[in-house]
């Protein structure tokens, strides 16, 4: 029996279609089906990620709720001025001991510059309301992607500073020892004074520990730092708290131990927020590449 070419033809080896792909390197990525690569995979979580403007309304409620809780403690200082003066005399006594107390001989120095004086009174009244509450106005118009983070870390300082408040009522310098504490704001009749007049009783007299101009004036610093290009300039931002630092001292107004506390309540409280808005990031993040893609219907 004769054969035929066909019979005595080798086999032939399957179409290279069908071969078996390539081991994929290790250390690379495994992509969701979908996507083709890793700038495709970020754009696509980001977008999933990225969040709305606050609404106004909800951002208005809670300055109305910050202002209510510092009122509703402001009520209790006519019954706790023997324990505040108290406390005020503790933190005099600890700066004296370590031998770092310069509030007398700053508050000596403004007093006898009157002019300065009213400009510092002016700057201690008015400054801390304008620049923080400009800032979170301005961050939650053209940066509401920043705004969250920066606005929770403002508000847990805030929330801090009251529970101290409310614990550790503190006389500040001024009301300590009027006879060696001079009180500028007062005496240089400074623009928008809250030691004189009908807003004397608006603000708590008892309050000096911790400062929140300070808490106030590195929050504004660092909200600046995040929206301003880089640059050289960028580092200027934080003169905004030393020269803060100074003029709370100087007035008559803050410890040396209330403005460190001051500094150590907001920087706390920020690194409690950016912890949490990180973790919360990573869950959304989790959660988005965990979504099967979308699969193309077959035409």
């Amino acid at each position: 029996m004769t054969t035929t070419p066909r019979d005595t033809a080798p086999a032939q080896s399957p179409p290279s279609s069908a071969a078996k792909p390539p081991r994929r390197a290790a250390g690379t990525a495994r992509w969701p089906a979908g996507t083709a690569s890793w700038p495709a995979l970020r754009d696509g979580v980001r977008g999933q990620l990225r969040r709305p403007r606050s609404p106004l309304w909800l951002e208005l409620a809670f300055i109305a709720w910050l202002c209510w809780l510092y009122d509703d403690i402001n009520n209790l200082s006519p019954l706790r001025v023997a324990s505040a003066m108290a406390n005020g005399r503790f933190l005099l006594h600890l700066e004296q001991t370590v031998h770092l107390d310069p509030e007398a001989s700053l508050d000596h120095w403004l007093a006898a510059h009157s002019a300065l004086g009213w400009v510092a009174g002016t700057y201690y009244d008015n400054a801390h309301f304008v620049t923080t509450l400009g800032l979170l106005a301005l961050v939650w118009w053209k940066f509401p992607d920043r705004y969250r983070p920066l606005r929770n870390g403002l508000i847990l300082t805030n929330l801090v500073a009251m529970a101290v408040f409310w614990l550790v009522p503190t006389a500040p310098p001024r009301l300590l020892d009027p006879a060696r504490f001079i009180d500028v704001v007062g005496q240089s009749h400074s623009f928008g004074s809250w030691h004189t007049g009908a807003l004397a009783t608006a603000a708590n007299q008892l309050a000096a520990m911790p400062s929140m101009h300070l808490g106030w004036a590195a929050w504004s610093a660092l909200a600046a730092w995040r929206i301003l290009p880089p640059g050289r300039w960028r580092h200027l931002v934080w003169v905004y708290p030393l020269v803060t630092a100074v003029v709370v001292i100087a007035t008559g107004n803050h410890y040396l131990c209330d403005v460190v506390a001051g500094v150590v309540v907001f920087a706390g409280s920020q690194l409690v927020v950016e912890r949490w808005s990180g973790w919360w990031a990573a869950r959304e993040a989790r959660r988005a590449l965990s979504d099967p893609a979308p699969v193309a219907p077959h035409s």
